[in-house]
């Protein structure tokens, strides 16, 4: 795996704690039009400085893992555009009518998020696992 500069470590570390806060924030009702962009700032640094982590060797089960991460990282980001949209409703002239917007947008940032989460947890599970088993053979 290429190692992150310190720089990039710490963009890497402020976004996932800028995910953390406007993501706590927006959920217990404090300050929403500021929360919704700090999470998507938050989402946006971290998502880039993962994905600036590229896997350069041949383990096809590594280049898996990762593609699985990069995926969490575009779905972080579309949670949070999609809460942005929860609070100033950029999405709502797509729609014919209120119910079809509650029922297709609204507030499923929150769905978006725990499977980003969930792929999240895993692929760092698992790449941690596998580069330790590669190491201990080598």
């Amino acid at each position: 795996m290429k190692q992150l500069s310190k720089i990039q470590s710490m963009l890497f570390l402020a976004g996932g704690a800028l995910m953390v806060i406007g993501a706590g924030c927006f959920a217990f009702l404090w300050q929403q039009q500021v929360a919704c962009w700090v999470f998507l700032l938050g989402a946006l640094l971290f998502a880039v400085m993962q994905m600036m982590q590229s896997y350069e060797g041949r383990d096809i089960t590594l280049m898996r893992l990762k593609r699985i991460q990069s995926l969490a990282d575009i779905l972080f980001i579309i949670a949070g555009i999609l809460m942005v949209d929860n609070v100033f409703g950029f999405f709502r002239p797509l729609f014919s009518n209120m119910i079809d917007y509650v029922t297709y947008v609204s507030n499923k940032w929150v769905v978006v998020l725990l499977i980003a989460a969930i792929l999240e947890v895993y692929t760092v599970h698992r790449i941690d696992h596998e580069l330790s088993k590669k190491n201990i053979k080598e």
